[in-house]
């Protein structure tokens, strides 16, 4: 029997995952976690073959979650669960120790897949990810999404991500408030996040801003001019 613990912290989805699983004969649902200081907790008391994990639990980037998950039990498959495409976090994750990314769009079927292909000592990617690395139809799919931005890209992406008004931004780089709405449309493109929200989201998850320090951007307008 596979023992699985979830970290997932949406009730809700949480419930869902539990759902498809019971319905598995060579699985049980072991134990879930609401937050990543209550993963740690139950990986230090208990024994799980497989920990399904919201990486956006967690306050740290995904490295050092994966590096503190895998020094409690290195041996314990883990696969994180995301809100971003394949492309954009899968390759990195499995880099930094992952076994397995899948988003919440996943099929039960697949679901299952994954944690028996993790169980099993193997990496887990989606037939979506195969055919894409197979066909290498995307050079840039091992970078981060921040990383396919221009210099002022950057700069502006971390600004709106700091929720400073299009207008001061402009005023910064001595832009029109025309051109840096448009520089928003590129950096949501590239990025493949939908709005700003999402935006601020992945800043704050990948430590680009602080948005206790707003007034301090990582990257500073005189360094772009």
């Amino acid at each position: 029997m596979i023992r699985i613990l979830i970290g997932e912290d949406h009730i809700i989805f949480r419930e869902a995952l539990k759902q498809v699983l019971v319905k598995t004969n060579d699985m049980v649902v072991a134990a879930v976690a609401a937050n990543a200081r209550d993963v740690l907790n139950k990986i230090r008391k208990d024994d799980f073959d497989v920990l399904i994990f919201n990486l956006a639990m967690s306050d740290r980037s995904c490295h050092d979650t994966l590096k503190k998950l895998k020094s409690q039990k290195l041996k314990l498959p883990i696969i994180v669960l995301g809100t971003h495409p394949e492309e954009q976090y899968a390759l990195r994750l499995l880099r930094a120790g992952a076994n397995g990314y899948i988003t919440k769009k996943i099929s039960p079927d697949d679901l299952i897949t994954a944690i028996r292909t993790v169980y099993a000592g193997n990496k887990y990617i989606s037939p979506y990810l195969a055919e894409k690395l197979a066909f290498g139809l995307d050079a840039d799919m091992s970078k981060l999404p921040n990383e396919l931005l221009s210099h002022r890209e950057y700069h502006v992406m971390c600004r709106l991500a700091s929720s400073i008004p299009t207008k001061v931004i402009a005023d910064e780089l001595s832009l029109s408030v025309r051109t840096i709405s448009n520089e928003r449309t590129r950096i949501l493109k590239k990025m493949r996040i939908r709005n700003n929200a999402e935006l601020t989201h992945y800043a704050m998850q990948n430590h680009l801003v602080d948005l206790k320090k707003i007034d301090n951007p990582l990257v500073s307008a005189e360094d772009i001019l």
